[in-house]
């Protein structure tokens, strides 16, 4: 996955989120893994939560330096991801790591996730990626994340995955020294969204925000809701194919018989 060729300090790693760049979580993100890369960050202008991997295609993209290494766009994690790979960058970093997110990403939460999808920018873009979320609670002990982050990162190095891996990895909100292990998970599910909740705007017209996610349905042994419920790091690796191939020999032989 990310190879030691040139040594952990040569290593060049864009940092992305959807939290906007003065996110604590990025902030902490970029200062625990400081010594073993060169860091360039690249991340929304603000809370781009939920955007998923929206790309904008209906006007110029506007890019603005904040500091030496640190670029905030006016756009969607991905468009962040993809500008920086895609011409905004100079040379080509060797990772994308997104996050680290303040909320989880569990279950079915990577389909709406802009930190998922800005990992999965930089996937469908060639480079090996992770993304980071902290379960946060009271606490929200980035630090944790941060460390967890850096203790991968140096894994990685040492003994790479395939170049084609996203991790997605949640982190309980605890303490580093309370963190029992890392497991690696499969996603669970969540029950069904709470309603929308309506409203009326300053002049009286109809609004509505969208619901709470639901609680784990599918949260038992082996999938991430379970593993951070029992104060384990999650682990799950994801793919961008998205064809279910289980089904295409059955789905062909529905198209023959209705012919």
């Amino acid at each position: 996955m990310v190879g030691n060729r040139k040594g952990k300090r040569g290593l060049k790693i864009l940092l992305s989120n959807d939290d906007g760049y003065l996110a604590p979580g990025l902030r902490c993100l970029a200062e625990a893994i400081s010594d073993l890369a060169e860091i360039t960050i690249v991340a929304p202008d603000r809370n781009r939560s939920g955007a998923s991997n929206s790309l904008t295609l209906d006007m110029p993209l506007r890019v603005h330096r904040a500091e030496p290494n640190v670029y905030y766009v006016e756009g969607t994690p991905t468009d962040c991801v993809h500008l920086a790979i895609t011409g905004l960058l100079d040379t080509e970093p060797d990772m994308v790591i997104s996050g680290i997110n303040d909320g989880p990403n569990l279950g079915d939460d990577v389909l709406y996730s802009g930190t998922v999808a800005a990992a999965m920018e930089g996937r469908f873009l060639g480079l090996p990626t992770m993304a980071l979320s902290l379960v946060s609670g009271n606490n929200r002990l980035f630090e944790t994340a941060g460390r967890v982050a850096r203790d991968m990162l140096i894994r990685l190095t040492e003994n790479p995955l395939p170049a084609d891996t996203i991790l997605n990895i949640n982190v309980p909100d605890s303490n580093y020294e309370k963190i029992s292990s890392s497991v690696v998970t499969r996603l669970g599910h969540r029950f069904r969204a709470e309603p929308v909740v309506r409203s009326k705007d300053p002049k009286g017209k109809e609004i509505f925000w969208i619901g709470a996610p639901g609680s784990g349905q599918d949260a038992g042994p082996g999938t991430d809701f379970h593993a951070v419920a029992q104060g384990q790091v999650s682990i799950t690796p994801l793919q961008v194919d998205l064809t279910r191939h289980a089904d295409l020999e059955q789905l062909s032989r529905w198209l023959e018989d209705a012919q």
